[in-house]
C-alpha cells in the first residue's frame, strides 16, 4: 500500500490531487471486541490489547481531508496510546 500511495501522490501532482494513507491500529468497535479478552503479547503473555475510540480516527481522516490542496499527509498512524509494541503489524 505505501508504495501504491507513493506512486499515486507523483501521478496525481500535476491534476491537483492529493493522497494520502491512514494506518489504524485497534479501533474500538465490533470488529475489535475479542481484543478485550487478550492476545498474545511480544512478551509471550496473553494480555488485553488497549482500543482507541472510533471517533479518534474520524478526526485524523477529518484533518487530512479538510487540508486545502497546498498541504497533505502523505502518511499517518493512529493507534492507541498504550499499545504494547508498535510496528508489529
Amino acid at each position: 500500500m505505501t508504495g501504491l500511495t507513493r506512486a499515486a501522490a507523483l501521478d496525481g501532482r500535476s491534476f491537483d490531487i492529493a493522497v494520502g494513507q491512514i494506518d489504524i491500529g485497534n479501533a474500538g468497535n465490533e470488529t475489535t471486541s475479542w481484543l478485550e479478552v487478550g492476545m498474545l503479547q511480544a512478551n509471550g503473555q496473553i494480555e488485553p490489547e488497549p482500543r482507541m475510540d472510533l471517533s479518534a480516527v474520524t478526526r485524523a481522516f477529518m484533518t487530512m481531508v479538510e487540508l486545502p490542496l497546498s498541504a497533505n499527509v502523505l502518511f499517518m498512524t493512529v493507534m492507541a496510546t498504550k499499545m504494547p509494541y508498535t510496528g508489529r503489524g
